[in-house]
Parts: structure tokens; C-alpha cells; sequence
């Protein structure tokens, strides 16, 4: 009978382990990302750029600083560098604007097209598209988009929205957006005088959206706010791309914008990204992610979800950037995330 009662003891008591670890293993983890902070965009001439953001698009210049030394090196993975930092705000939400003063990087690939995975871009939210496409043709911007197109009504989560793709002066795809009432953050839709409000995601290509959704979804912690599939001449003609269909998948943090996966069903022959992309390349985007326990992130993510640009966590004890730690790494698909740690 005691030995009887004793491995009932132990039957209780390993039950009732595994039911905790289960439980435990099932609950939410805290998310490795609390924000999304900025988007950035290597540029060739600055001061052409940061008058090109200004007086055509209204963001506001928030900081410019200019840096160098092996802490930066290793950040960026560019030996001997010194760049040039510009932070830009249109709204709540920022840019940064990097030009490599050495060693400079190639320019943007001439025949670049919208399905190629190394395409990115910035939505901006307007007020008028119709007012906000003749200023900035007016401001002669090389058309990405035919001209601006309405998203058909048969497409429920898409319906009714405005675009227009255009390129800033280093060939950088940007995008105009206008909501509908109804859609978008209600922010959006507040009554304003002002023609562009701010960024509400920045956009990116992948070859596969559930590999990526691995490293956004379930190692980062950003939070799937929604799908759609896209298809017809509207989207054949925003993307210039013929046959165009894609499925999009957006995601969040808790504050700043979002960020949209963009998987095209077809065509499929989209180009990869360049092996050897620098970040002094002015293809190069990346996306600042504000970061928790940034000292044992690579420890954390599932290496199969990225690889490292600098060699690990890289300390900037004088914080010039707005940072005290950071690391850059790139998705599979080769888009650049830059995590800090203030």
C-alpha cells in the first residue's frame, strides 16, 4: 500500500510538472521589439535628399550628426566609414537619412522593379491624392506608379484606397496613400490643414510571407494586424508590374509604423537580393527596432531567421545616434533591421 501511494505521489507530481511547463510554454512571450522607431535609407548627396524630404514631402529636420571609429564599423560592417546621419520627422513618425561620406557605395540598380526582393518603401499618408500627386509632379519626381489608382470596392480590406508610387532623388520607392473613411488608423482621418500627415508603414518584399512571418511574428513579436490579396489592373498599374497579385500581410508593435510583408503570387521571378549588398549601397533600407535585453538577442532568435551584419552587440557609449547598443542584421531575404537599446 506505501509503495502503491508513493508513485501516485510521483505520478501527481510529474503530472502536474508537465501540465505547468505546457502552460508555461503556451502563455505569451514578452515581445523582443517595443517600437518601431524609424525607417532609413542610405542617399548619395544630402543635402539634395534632406531638401528633397523638406520642401516636397514637409518632413522637418530633428537632428544631423556626423560619426566615425571602429564602434560604427562594426555596426554597419563597413570598414573606414564615416557617415553622415540626418533624422526627419513627418508627423509621429521619423526617417534617417544616411550618406556614406566614405567609402562610398554603389548606385541603386537602373532596371530595379517592384517585385524584386530587395524592393522597400515608405506609405505616406495624405490628405488629397489627387492635390498630392500634381505637387509632386510638379516637383517632377520620376514616376514609380501609371498615376494614382483607387483600389476596387470587390476587395474589402483594400477598397477604396488611393495610391501612387513615385521615387525620391537616389531612386528610393516612396508611396502616396489616402484612406477612405472607414480604413487606415483613425488618426488618418482627423480634420487637418496639412496635405501630408505622416508614415503609416513601410513596405517590403519576400519571397515566402511564412519563413518571414518566423522572424517577425515569432521571433521579434509583431503582431499580424491583418491580410489581403491583391490583384487587377489597379494593382498591375501602382506596382508596374504586369500580372501583378500579391498577398500582403501587415504587422506592429505597439507604437510606430507598421510594417507590410509583400509576397507576390505572380510573378514569381523576382530578383534576390545582391549577396554582397553593403550597407553604403543606396539600395540599403533598414528598420530601427527598439529592443529589450538587446545583449543576449542572438542567443534568443532562431539563427536560421537571420543573419549578422555586425559581428554582435556593438556598445556606442557616447549614444550620438539616440543609442547606446546596437546590431544590425539582415532577414533572409536580405531586408536590413537595425535593433537598438537606448
Amino acid at each position: 500500500m506505501r509503495r502503491q501511494s508513493l508513485w501516485l505521489i510521483v505520478f501527481f507530481v510529474l503530472g502536474t510538472y508537465a501540465w505547468i511547463t505546457g502552460a508555461l510554454a503556451q502563455m505569451p512571450q514578452a515581445p523582443v521589439v517595443e517600437a518601431v522607431e524609424a525607417m532609413g535609407m542610405t542617399v548619395a548627396d544630402m543635402e539634395r535628399a534632406v531638401l528633397f524630404y523638406s520642401s516636397v514631402l514637409s518632413f522637418e529636420k530633428v537632428s544631423d550628426v556626423e560619426v566615425t571609429g571602429g564602434a560604427y564599423e562594426h555596426l554597419q560592417g563597413i570598414f573606414g566609414l564615416r557617415m553622415r546621419v540626418v533624422r526627419m520627422r513627418l508627423g509621429e513618425e521619423c526617417i534617417e537619412l544616411t550618406e556614406y561620406l566614405a567609402p562610398r557605395g554603389r548606385q541603386m540598380p537602373v532596371d530595379s522593379r517592384s517585385h524584386d526582393r530587395w524592393f522597400q518603401h515608405i506609405a505616406l499618408i495624405v490628405t488629397d491624392i489627387d492635390r498630392a500627386y500634381q505637387w509632386v509632379r510638379q516637383h517632377r519626381v520620376e514616376h514609380a506608379s501609371s498615376g494614382p489608382q483607387r483600389l476596387p470596392d470587390w476587395n474589402p480590406k483594400a477598397g477604396g484606397i488611393w495610391a501612387f508610387y513615385f521615387k525620391d532623388p537616389d531612386g528610393h520607392p516612396l508611396e502616396i496613400l489616402q484612406f477612405p473613411a472607414g480604413k487606415g488608423d483613425p488618426r488618418w482621418q482627423q480634420a487637418t490643414d496639412r496635405l501630408f500627415l505622416g508614415i503609416d508603414h513601410t513596405a517590403m518584399v519576400v519571397r515566402d510571407t511564412e519563413a518571414s512571418l518566423m522572424f517577425y511574428r515569432d521571433a521579434l513579436g509583431l503582431k499580424v494586424v491583418g491580410d489581403s490579396e491583391n490583384y487587377g489592373t489597379e494593382q498591375e498599374h501602382l506596382n508596374n508590374v504586369f500580372g501583378a497579385r500579391l498577398r500582403i500581410t501587415p504587422l506592429r508593435a505597439a507604437p510606430g509604423p507598421g510594417l507590410e510583408l509583400l509576397e507576390y503570387l505572380a510573378p514569381r521571378d523576382g530578383r534576390p537580393i545582391p549577396v554582397d549588398v553593403r550597407a553604403n549601397d543606396l539600395l540599403h533600407w533598414q528598420t530601427t527596432l527598439v529592443t529589450r535585453g538587446i545583449a543576449s538577442l542572438t542567443d534568443r532568435l532562431p539563427t536560421k531567421t537571420f543573419s549578422l551584419v555586425s559581428p554582435g552587440v556593438i556598445p556606442l557609449a557616447e549614444g550620438q545616434l539616440g543609442f547606446t547598443a546596437g546590431l544590425l542584421v539582415r532577414h533572409p531575404d536580405g531586408h536590413a533591421m537595425q535593433m537598438i537599446e537606448r
